[in-house]
């Protein structure tokens, strides 16, 4: 399987357009094709977005834990299964949507894709402002899921860096696992649930330094260190790996420019089949504003928009599960 060129040609009508390719893209469209649905994934990467650049995978059901298998092979393997059920890919980026019709069009950079239904699955992009060090050890010790990684720290000493909810959270998930857990609250206390923090402070291989925020992280073939200003100073804090909560991650929802609702956000707003404001318009993934960014939960999310833009195509009253 592979991404077609772009270049002008007659478009053909598509039963479901999906805007991104990801892991809940790949999933609705291998369902949607499932319900011999014609299909099109439209991404500006092959294998891109937060699952693309996962070092390793070892909480996916069926992926063993010795097997070790890259974010990007998994991607791949969905990809091929959409493909083999009939599911084209095009490679490009998306500027725009037009929804005023019952033939709704993607605008990307070479064509437009017309189809009845639409999935927007284009995931959460990454902060803006990234630590020195972040991206270059991004897999090889620094990590944005405890749930995902913690595995892979056994015995070892590592960083939290947040003062978030999610970094209270994910730091209490790394202490059954890490001999050691730094937490670095860049501020005097953490916005989080109080009981939450009682248990962070009160678990014996947590040690919170409040008024600390990083600067860099350091390394040679991985993690080795990270760099911090402290009300004292600067210090360099020998770790095994960096969990980091900063704020700034965003939806990837500015092409939709006000033609389905958003939440306060910027998150896209759905029900429980996932359906939109507009009619035929359905969204999955990374891009609600889920709780827990999982691979599983993205995929799950992709089953649910794939059946119910095949019961909104089909008329049907309710959705209906295959076997």
């Amino acid at each position: 399987m592979s991404f077609s060129g772009g270049g002008p040609q007659p478009e053909p009508l598509y039963d479901v357009a999906i805007v991104g390719a990801g892991p809940a893209g790949a999933t609705a469209a291998i369902y949607a094709a499932r319900a011999r649905l014609r299909v099109v994934l439209v991404d500006k990467a092959q294998l891109g977005g937060a699952l693309g650049i996962t070092h390793r995978i070892a909480n996916y059901p069926g992926v063993g834990y010795n097997e070790a298998l890259s974010g990007a092979e998994l991607l791949r393997r969905m990809h091929e299964h959409a493909a083999s059920l009939g599911a084209e890919f095009v490679q490009s980026q998306v500027y725009g949507l037009n929804l005023a019709q019952e033939v709704k069009e993607v605008y990307t950079a070479d064509r437009v894709l017309r189809a009845k239904t639409i999935i927007i699955a284009t995931g959460a992009g990454s902060r803006q402002n990234k630590l020195p060090g972040e991206e270059e050890f991004l897999g090889r010790g620094v990590s944005y899921c405890a749930t995902c990684d913690a595995a892979f720290f056994v015995g070892r000493t590592v960083a939290v860096v947040g003062n978030s909810e999610e970094a209270v959270e994910e730091a209490l998930v790394l202490a059954k696992y890490a001999a050691t857990v730094h937490v670095f609250c860049q501020t005097s206390e953490f916005i989080a649930e109080p009981g939450a923090v009682r248990s962070l402070q009160s678990n014996p291989v947590v040690h919170i330094h409040t008024r600390h925020r990083a600067r860099a992280i350091e390394g040679a073939d991985g993690v080795r260190a990270l760099r911090l200003a402290t009300p004292q100073g600067e210090v360099t804090l020998p770790v095994d790996g960096v969990f980091i909560y900063l704020p700034g991650n965003k939806p990837a929802t500015d092409f939709l420019a006000g033609t389905v609702e958003l939440d306060e956000r910027g998150f896209v707003k759905t029900n429980a089949e996932l359906a939109t404001s507009q009619p035929g318009v359905f969204a999955a993934g990374d891009v609600r504003g889920n709780q827990l960014q999982q691979v599983v939960i993205a995929a799950a999310d992709g089953c649910i928009a794939g059946l119910a833009a095949d019961r909104y195509i089909k008329k049907r009253q309710r959705v209906v599960s295959q076997r």
